[in-house]
């Protein structure tokens, strides 16, 4: 992002006072189902039960080390067929960098691997033990560690939720020249994610994560298009956002398709009715929803 840009955003900011940047980077104040606190219970509730289910229907390989610290595990939802002809999709779970983990991120799983894809969960040091630079570094190694380790795989897709789509597209922005491999990453599925961390510096967000505005600029996935081009630049990328998702949560998906769309990027935009922030990626259990048959058709499974 060139300096006049930053200026721009910093003055659009200011504009914005601290209260009403809280309230717009406060997703379960923005849901009309319920009240706040019950929409985070929910949701936790939600994500638990679809992974238990998960991981009693399908094989699975638990725990399985990704890098030597404590949090760098992946859990893996495998398919009962032995196809030559299996996709994988790389899961990075949202809770703004300091909530929820792998544990409660196999929910997805079921309706993809009944379709015979692989499911890998990928667990990451959250805030305030992992700060945003080791969960970035942490995301790209997991996804050295899967093409390592399932080389035979017919093509590698991201999904991420939130805080977990903000991980996916850095990914996608990665420079892979300092790593022993290149991933070609086929498709990319990001749902209401934050593209800009900018905005959430003077949030209660960045309290546990205690991000500088350097640290926030340079893990900020709309600063990096020109990588993205580079690294990624046949993947298909979607991005999506729901339909009660706050304003500046659906502006920065907006504005990063965007983005993303005039850099000549492979992208779509998918504006999910009957959604909150929650209810767009609880929603994938289902292999009705329509995000779900997305995903499946990006991978040819439809």
């Amino acid at each position: 992002m060139n300096q006049r840009r930053r200026t721009a955003v910093r003055r659009e900011l200011e504009e914005l006072n601290k209260p009403d940047l809280e309230l717009q980077y406060s997703p379960s104040r923005w849901s009309p189902r319920m009240s706040a606190d019950d929409v985070i219970r929910a949701h936790v509730s939600a994500l638990k039960s679809g992974t238990e289910r998960a991981r009693s229907v399908t094989q699975t390989l638990m725990d399985v080390p990704y890098g030597e610290a404590e949090g760098e595990k992946l859990d893996v939802y495998l398919p009962s067929s032995s196809s030559p002809d299996v996709p994988l999709v790389i899961y990075f779970h949202g809770g703004y960098w300091q909530f929820l983990s792998k544990d409660e991120s196999g929910f997805l799983a079921v309706p993809l691997v009944q379709k015979g894809a692989v499911v890998v969960a990928v667990g990451y040091s959250i805030a305030p033990k992992g700060d945003m630079d080791l969960m970035v570094s942490q995301v790209r190694r997991s996804v050295v560690s899967v093409i390592q380790q399932y080389s035979h795989i017919s093509g590698l897709y991201l999904c991420g939720h939130s805080a977990g789509a903000h991980l996916a597209a850095m990914v996608l922005s990665t420079d892979w020249t300092q790593y022993d491999v290149s991933p070609q990453i086929k498709g990319a599925f990001l749902v209401s994610g934050i593209y800009d961390l900018q905005p959430i510096l003077s949030t209660y967000v960045n309290e546990p994560l205690k991000m500088t505005e350097e640290v926030a600029l340079r893990n900020s996935p709309s600063h990096f298009l020109s990588q993205l081009k580079v690294s990624s630049a046949s993947c298909d990328i979607t991005v999506t956002v729901a339909q009660n998702d706050s304003p500046e949560f659906r502006k920065q998906s907006e504005e990063y398709f965007k983005a993303l769309e005039s850099a000549g990027l492979k992208v779509s935009f998918e504006d999910v009715s009957d959604t909150d922030h929650f209810s767009i990626i609880e929603q994938l259990v289902d292999e009705n929803y329509l995000l779900t048959k997305l995903l499946l058709k990006m991978m040819g499974k439809s």
